[in-house]
């Protein structure tokens, strides 16, 4: 085992990017949904867009401009900001449809490695998402794509979106642990950086497609993080 995880009892994981490719699942139902209403669209682009709203609509929340909001309220109103952005009202498309395509990020699929990686790290370990993801969204995906998370908690539990320092430190102790005992997994060295920041060990995965081929970001470990690996199996190869 991996030094530094002799005493960790459980792993929590970023969701997005980290588990699952959001990009290109976002992308596939973008395609399909809103073809007939922006038949020129990028698929992608769209999707890279949404996602780009994504950090501002929380920081909101984070610096005390708004009250919490669960994340799917946020993803539907940040839809209507990127709508707008592409010159499109969003009252030109049933909002019925809008709502569907909302949900297409209850419906994520895993990387190829995650679902056995997971299952794999699973028998040491307790594992759950410590995600900014809302419990509804976190379920779906994760009984959608078969994750097999011990627990399923989300940002509204903790009632803090990452990186504050609440968000890792409530759910700690939901779990009953200090923060030591617990490991963050995610592809994202910033972070593993806050969660490093009060206590929690840290293990950084490679995903350097999760924005695309050009991906510029998080395409290698940035620090001296307690594991580095290459995908969950090679995570389950160094501390299961």
């Amino acid at each position: 085992m991996s030094t530094g995880f002799g005493e960790v009892q459980a792993l929590v994981f970023d969701m997005f990017g980290t588990v699952v490719d959001w990009r290109e699942s976002i992308a596939a139902e973008v395609a399909d949904r809103l073809s007939a209403h922006l038949p020129h669209v990028d698929a992608h682009e769209f999707a890279d867009l949404w996602r780009a709203e994504y950090q501002p609509s929380m920081e909101l929340i984070r610096n005390g401009s708004r009250s919490f909001e669960r994340l799917d309220v946020l993803h539907r109103e940040n839809l209507d900001t990127v709508l707008e952005r592409l010159g499109v009202g969003a009252e030109t498309i049933p909002k019925a449809e809008l709502d569907e395509l909302n949900l297409a990020w209850h419906r994520l699929d895993p990387w190829p490695d995650a679902v056995a990686g997971l299952s794999r790290l699973k028998e040491r370990f307790i594992i759950a998402p410590l995600s900014n993801a809302n419990v509804r969204l976190a379920l779906d995906v994760a009984k959608r794509a078969r994750l097999p998370w011990d627990a399923v908690l989300g940002a509204e539990v903790a009632g803090a979106y990452k990186p504050e320092p609440a968000a890792y430190l409530r759910t700690v102790g939901i779990l009953g642990l200090e923060p030591h005992q617990v490991a963050m997994v995610a592809a994202h060295n910033s972070d593993l950086s806050a969660a490093r920041a009060v206590g929690l060990r840290t293990a950084f995965v490679h995903r350097p497609t999760e924005h695309g081929p050009a991906q510029t970001t998080d395409l290698a470990a940035e620090s001296d993080w307690d594991a580095v690996a290459d995908d969950f199996e090679d995570l389950a190869d160094q501390i299961a």
